[in-house]
């Protein structure tokens, strides 16, 4: 429910605030006063397309602001503000919205900045307009089946939702298998080319790391010979040869350990030399050992060195193909085995849809029948309804109905839903659209919601009509008065008329009034309650209001409306 709406700069509006009534609020004023921009401000709340030539002579931008009270709202709309980045003020929401002189807008809920999709989907939920906007609204199909829909009640509405569960089931598992077939055909090219690299791995069996330990014993292979005379050459320096024994390293330290050891014998000084020599020749002796056991080791080994080669042959046609090295081809093995299994398991998931398909389709079409049966009987209950409720607001003749028609099958049912209207006895139902005039319109929606607030299904919110009583007059204005103070029992009502007789089933009557120069001051927007109210109504009556016999009818007017 709205607590308050302020706007500032709009049209000829400089500043005003409206506090509606949790009932019935009408707004009532001179022609050229301001009343269609009360509800442009609230079109504005809810994102609607606003022209920057609504923004204000002499000033920078239009703002309008509008409170609403948290009690009237769902846990689902308070997580959709909290999701926008928006939090509550107190006990109430601010939405506001700002259109510049040049065109720029901008859109706050709970005081965060927001863009026009998220206002509009978190505002609709709080605001039905029933003007120009709501009269196109209820031309569409889709709007016609949810007042259908709403008017036959929650078995329907269950109903539908089962349908729409097992339709979309049924309708992912088409997609699906449509999906999987059309790809049969590439999913088993693949499934052969990773079957076959696979396998050829296999057929070598690389084990980590191996091609480069083969890189390393073929190279040491390769150069035998000459490591081995390496070795040979290592060896003679340390021990001398055959031929020259005392030629090595191993004669020359033996020698000075002699000496060393003489001379310690006559100097103590020296006895620190002789335990280094000693180190050293022990150090000598022992690698003269092993460079002689690894000349001995080097034997050259030609069936080896071919085995090498023809195995780093065999796996550098594994790196060619399927990785920089061995350790990239085992990695793509075990990836091409995983995804390989994926592809084998997609023949096991297209049985699986075949069987969803096979069980959904006859569900689906048992409820799309149900749909269709529980439709065409709330279609002649709300016929049979609405009718006198459109008699009773000049339209007597009028005969409203819902055509359910067989359509293809989508989300919501197999039916096309059209609401048909023939005005006058003789004449065929046309749509909607084509056969009601803006004041038809206008009635033909409050006649709706009529029947569905006798229902129980009033729209609840905040529900705003302009130019309802676009055309009637008298009786039928007491009856569109009566009807939308009925609706005010469920609804927060908001009215822009120009009818005395709907203005005197007001809760609460706000009046715009011009200033002397044509304009709307910031006291514009009043609301009148006793005398003036008589006033207002004597005004909208006869256009004199201080006349006795006009403040009579007014009167008389609200003891009508039982207001007096």
């Amino acid at each position: 429910m709205i607590t308050e709406v302020r706007i500032a700069n709009l049209g000829v509006i400089a500043e005003s605030v409206l506090e509606p009534h949790r009932g019935l609020t009408v707004l009532t004023g001179e022609t050229g006063a301001g009343k269609t921009m009360i509800v442009s401000s609230l079109g504005m709340l809810l994102g609607e397309r606003t022209d920057s030539g609504r923004v204000r002579g002499g000033t920078d931008r239009a703002v309008v602001e509008g409170r609403f009270d948290l009690s009237g709202l769902s846990s689902e709309l308070l997580q959709a503000v909290a999701d926008a980045g928006g939090e509550p003020d107190g006990d109430e929401l601010l939405i506001s919205r700002q259109v510049s002189a040049a065109g720029r807008s901008r859109a706050f809920v709970g005081g965060s900045q927001t863009n026009l999709q998220t206002l509009q989907q978190i505002s609709s939920e709080l605001i039905t307009i029933h003007g120009q906007s709501g009269q196109i609204e209820l031309g569409r199909s889709s709007r016609q089946r949810e007042i259908l829909d709403s008017f036959a009640g929650p078995e329907l509405l269950q109903l539908r939702t089962q349908y729409h569960d097992h339709f979309v089931a049924h309708r992912d598992a088409l997609a699906e298998l449509a999906q999987l077939q059309a790809d049969a055909q590439a999913r088993a090219r693949e499934a052969d080319l990773l079957r076959f690299g696979i396998a050829e791995i296999d057929q070598v069996a690389p084990e980590p790391g191996e091609d480069s330990a083969l890189r390393a014993e073929a190279a040491r292979l390769t150069d035998i010979d000459d490591l081995r005379i390496a070795a040979q050459q290592a060896t003679r320096a340390l021990a001398g040869d055959d031929e020259d024994p005392g030629a090595g390293a191993l004669a020359a330290l033996t020698a000075a350990d002699t000496s060393l050891r003489q001379l310690a014998g006559s100097d103590a000084a020296a006895a620190e030399l002789v335990d280094r020599i000693s180190e050293l020749l022990v150090g000598a002796q022992d690698l003269t050992g092993e460079v002689s056991r690894y000349a001995d080791s080097l034997s050259a080994d030609p069936q080896r060195l071919a085995a090498v080669m023809d195995r780093t042959a065999a796996l550098t046609s594994l790196t060619r193909k399927y990785g920089v090295d061995i350790d990239a081809v085992l990695a793509w093995r075990a990836d091409s085995a995983q995804a390989l299994e994926g592809l084998d398991g997609s023949e096991d998931r297209i049985a699986e849809l075949q069987e969803v398909i096979a069980q959904t389709e006859p569900v689906v079409d048992r409820l799309a029948a149900d749909l269709t049966a529980a439709r065409r009987e709330a279609a002649e209950r709300i016929a049979g309804q609405v009718g006198p409720e459109l008699a009773a607001l000049a339209m007597p003749h009028a005969q409203l109905t819902f055509s359910v028609t067989p359509a293809e099958r989508g989300p919501w049912g197999a039916d096309r839903i059209e609401l048909l209207l023939a005005a006058n006895p003789g004449q065929a139902p046309q749509p909607l659209a084509k056969a009601a005039s803006g004041g038809e319109l206008s009635r033909i929606r409050l006649a709706l919601e009529a029947v569905l607030t006798d229902a129980g299904i009033g729209t609840g919110g905040t529900v705003v009509f302009d130019e309802v009583d676009a055309g009637v007059g008298g009786a039928v204005g007491l009856e569109i008065g009566r009807r939308l103070s009925a609706m005010a029992a469920t609804s927060q009502v908001i009215v822009v008329t120009h009818l005395a007789q709907v203005a005197a089933f007001a809760d609460r009557h706000f009046v715009i009034a011009k200033s002397s120069d044509g304009q709307v001051t910031t006291s514009g927007l009043v609301e009148v309650t006793d005398a003036e109210r008589e006033a207002e109504l004597a005004r909208m009556m006869a256009g004199l209001s201080e006349t006795g016999t006009a403040r009579a009818h007014a009167r008389e007017l609200l003891a009508e409306a039982g207001q007096g």
